[in-house]
């Protein structure tokens, strides 16, 4: 049976000829451009922040006329050929954010002002919540998924080298190294994708997108392998409570499923880990003799000041209560690094179940990506076994590459050491991964991790830090409660 059940912990399934896993933005950045360059009626894209200036393939050198700036693609493409609709739906960021990014997306607009490519910001969303939806389809056949964004700062290639050029921004600093991962996906599960980017269109200006007439050709960049081939899809989302509209909790229904689904494995790569319903859930399966084991791995601070407040401190008492459950020792928490010591944001977004179930999308694994901003994500339940060794060589590539060694390195250790902590633990020689270290708190600290300030979990508790705090220790109660009952 399938964990992946439509009007529960997914919106719906949808058919895939093919699915491909894109490791770090120098992949998504060269097959993006390769599809827009494909495209033949439409180009929709959603994104939490964008930047016209962004290059898809930088090289070292930044310069006024840079021929593979996104805005500059776009540009060309919509006046070389006028049948073709370009939507860009950026969230309209609050102020101190923005400002974080040199005010982009708010002066896309003018960039694009006047011209035959549509941008909009959106600001239908609740005060203090955000679109983090990041979508990319092209003419309903095409479609990626999953946590990275077309802006300045997010290039990276696998290698995560110490000084790499390549990440220059426009104000000629390099960006620090940065870790992403997203899903392509085509036929039925990029026309789903479609769908619901059509209707975030409508919501925010009450206009409807109309379905882009059939031009045929296949937008599926050449030089992208499948990984798997006919393949059903699920489509998670996280949408607020707002304006007649109920809760959408999809994802957070499908998290505890997961978790409850693991045999062997739970790998969890993602930029914030707060949420105290997940981690019980994990505490509980830790606290099984047999259970699965659990591999974290995030960043080991936070990028920004506020964040580092807020969201790093709430990890620590999640951190902390998982290694209290660890009593079998299957738990690791691990933030990685470049060989010369440098942090790597992980910015990605990665659930894998075993060799059964991968998940790559846009949440967090925070209270807000739970019922308070939009998210939206892409997973895959299989039993076949081509598909089971496409799911295990991903998670093996992700788990290597932050250690500088391949894939096949971590599945042939995986089978000497017997599961993938004992991989880990023999391959990580030269410490790249290393373990998280919960920064020492003060009665500040302490204060806002046990209130999650900034964390809201859905619309109710978003200006009463009471209720949010009474509401997550129930439902972290019952998740322990009824793993128990099982």
């Amino acid at each position: 049976m399938s964990v992946f059940r439509p009007g529960d912990t997914c919106w719906r399934t949808a058919h895939a000829s093919r699915a491909a896993f894109l490791i770090d933005n120098e992949a998504f950045f060269t097959a993006a451009f390769e599809a827009i360059q494909k495209a033949r009626r439409s180009i929709l894209l959603l994104g939490w922040g964008f930047d016209p200036r962004t290059r898809m393939f930088p090289d070292g050198y930044d310069g006024p006329d840079d021929p593979d700036e996104v805005g500059r693609v776009l540009l060309e493409l919509a006046c070389a050929r006028p049948e073709l609709d370009i939507r860009l739906l950026i969230w309209k960021s609050a102020l101190p954010i923005s400002a974080s990014q040199e005010f982009f997306p708010h002066k896309a607009r003018a960039f694009f002002r006047n011209t035959p490519v549509r941008f909009v910001l959106d600001d239908a969303v609740p005060f203090g919540a955000c679109h983090h939806q990041k979508v990319l389809v092209i003419d309903d056949r095409l479609a990626f998924c999953g946590g990275g964004d077309i802006s300045v700062d997010r290039w990276d290639s696998p290698a995560h080298l110490d000084d790499d050029r390549r990440r220059l921004m426009p104000r000629q600093e390099e960006h620090a190294p940065r870790h992403e991962v997203m899903m392509m996906v085509d036929g039925p599960a990029a026309k789903a994708l479609a769908d619901l980017a059509r209707e975030r269109w409508r919501r925010a200006t009450d206009e409807t997108p109309a379905e882009p007439q059939d031009a045929g050709g296949d937008p599926w960049p050449d030089h992208v392998p499948a990984h798997m081939t006919d393949v059903e899809v699920a489509i998670e989302r996280t949408e607020p409570a707002w304006k007649g509209r109920p809760m959408v909790e999809e994802i957070r229904r499908l998290n505890l499923a997961c978790i409850a689904e693991a045999r062997e494995t739970i790998y969890l790569e993602n930029q914030y880990f707060t949420s105290p319903t997940i981690t019980e859930a994990l505490a509980a399966r830790l606290a099984e003799p047999d259970g699965p084991e659990v591999i974290l791995v995030s960043t080991a601070k936070a990028p920004s000041w506020f964040d580092q407040l807020t969201m790093d401190r709430a990890r620590a008492t999640m951190i902390w209560r998982l290694r209290a459950a660890d009593v079998f020792g299957r738990f690791r928490a691990f933030c990685p690094v470049t060989s010369g010591r440098e942090t790597i944001i992980v910015h990605s977004k990665v659930t894998v179940i075993d060799d059964r179930i991968a998940r790559v999308g846009s949440a967090n694994l925070n209270n807000r990506s739970g019922g308070f901003d939009t998210e939206c994500e892409l997973g895959l339940h299989c039993d076949g076994e081509a598909e089971r060794r496409a799911i295990s060589a991903f998670r093996d590539r992700l788990v290597g590459h932050f250690m500088g060694v391949t894939g096949d390195a971590v599945a042939k250790a995986k089978i000497e050491f017997g599961s993938l902590a004992g991989a880990i633990d023999a391959l990580n020689r030269e410490g790249r991964l290393a373990p998280i270290a919960p920064p020492k708190m003060s009665a500040v600290g302490e204060f806002i991790a046990a209130y999650h300030m900034g964390d809201p979990a859905d619309v109710s508790d978003s200006w009463r830090l009471g209720r949010r705090r009474e509401r997550l220790i129930r439902e972290a109660r019952e998740v322990a409660e009824a793993r128990r009952a099982r």
